[in-house]
């Protein structure tokens, strides 16, 4: 099993909203909590990018592109991630992921999941 489950995931027309959940099954508390998480989706013929990230201490940052409509934020005691995202354009349309990078450079901590598809039609 994958220590990171993505989920929520879903057809939708632009402007409306999805939410995502990341969950770490295999994890416990002490071990979810520190981490600093983020979320990242790859379009189709694009490189994966980073989209959002929760740190440990909760603080959020946002990729330009879905600042004011996309939401990050954790539960540390269900080891949960999740990502609101509202006002969906057709350009959010990606696998979208979750994992915890470290360093300055982001580098992931852990094997890439399955993700969840997000479609956003016209």
């Amino acid at each position: 099993q994958a220590q990171l489950v993505e989920s929520g995931g879903g057809l939708v027309q632009a402007g409306g909203s999805l939410r995502l959940t990341c969950k770490a099954p295999r994890m416990i508390f002490s071990t979810f909590s520190p981490l600093d998480m983020g979320w990242y989706r790859q379009a189709p013929e694009k490189e994966r990018e980073l989209v959002a990230t929760i740190g440990s201490d909760g603080r959020t940052n946002y990729v330009d592109s879905v600042k004011g409509r996309f939401i990050i934020s954790r539960d540390n005691s269900n080891k949960k991630v999740y990502l609101q995202m509202n006002n969906l354009k057709p350009e959010d349309t990606a696998i979208y992921y979750c994992n915890s990078f470290m360093g300055s450079d982001f580098q992931t901590r852990y094997n890439w999941g399955q993700g969840t598809r997000v479609t956003v039609s016209p």
